[in-house]
């Protein structure tokens, strides 16, 4: 993934012709802040003739793009995933960094919220202090247990923690399979729910169950390197 200088710059158009072909995954839009933005965006890269699986990241820092970030989410079959831009949002909101980010709870929802109604994946934002090993383990539970595909990262050092935290552990991924088979024993037979640890699962928890299972395959294909990306 390439982040590209924004289109409101006198640099962002060289970039987007320049990728359009340079074979990357995806181009990071930095600072999106409305649906035409994307538009933009896709009509240069065809343009440039970029093949279709090109995708677009949108980065949503601004307070404009959290209000506007289901529009963004949905402006373009290239768009894949929305990226929480903290940083630059706690400056524009001229809030604080805490600890438990209460600063920026409210956006992160709201961009995680538009991500998921148009089914694209979602990246937490950095944590900045690369000495608090504590405090970035707790950002990326934080993350994580709001929904959070992964988070993004500012060091290499920050790798462990967020793999840690956004990979399913063994005992996770041993209960998704069990999940996924005992639904599978229930549908042959004829049922449509069925118990497993003592807990009724339904078509919604094998749907988990089989994400779960996919994020651990995609890991173990790119050899552990889970957290700063979406599985």
């Amino acid at each position: 993934m390439v982040r590209v200088n924004g289109l409101g710059t006198p640099w962002g158009a060289a970039d987007l012709a320049a990728l359009a072909r340079a074979g990357a995954d995806a181009v990071c839009l930095p600072k999106v802040e409305r649906a035409a933005e994307v538009h933009a965006a896709a009509q240069a890269l065809a343009a440039g003739h970029a093949p279709a699986g090109l995708a677009l990241w949108c980065m949503i820092e601004t307070p404009r793009g959290v209000l506007a970030a289901d529009e963004i989410a949905g402006a373009s079959p290239r768009v894949a995933c929305l990226v929480a831009g903290t940083s630059d949002l706690v400056k524009d909101l001229g809030a604080r960094h805490t600890a438990g980010r209460a600063e920026v709870l409210t956006s992160l929802s709201l961009v995680l919220l538009a991500a998921r109604a148009h089914g694209l994946a979602a990246l937490d934002g950095v944590f900045l202090d690369l000495e608090d090993a504590a405090g970035l383990e707790a950002a990326c539970r934080q993350g994580r247990d709001l929904g959070f595909d992964g988070k993004t990262l500012i060091h290499p050092k920050q790798l462990d923690a967020a793999n840690r935290a956004f990979a399913p552990d063994e005992a996770e991924l041993e209960r998704a399979r069990r999940v996924i088979a005992a639904h599978a024993q229930a549908e042959a037979a004829g049922q449509g729910v069925t118990v497993v640890d003592g807990r009724l699962v339904e078509a919604l928890h094998v749907a988990a169950a089989r994400r779960t299972v996919a994020l651990a395959e995609a890991i173990a294909a790119g050899h552990g390197a889970a957290g700063p990306h979406p599985g």
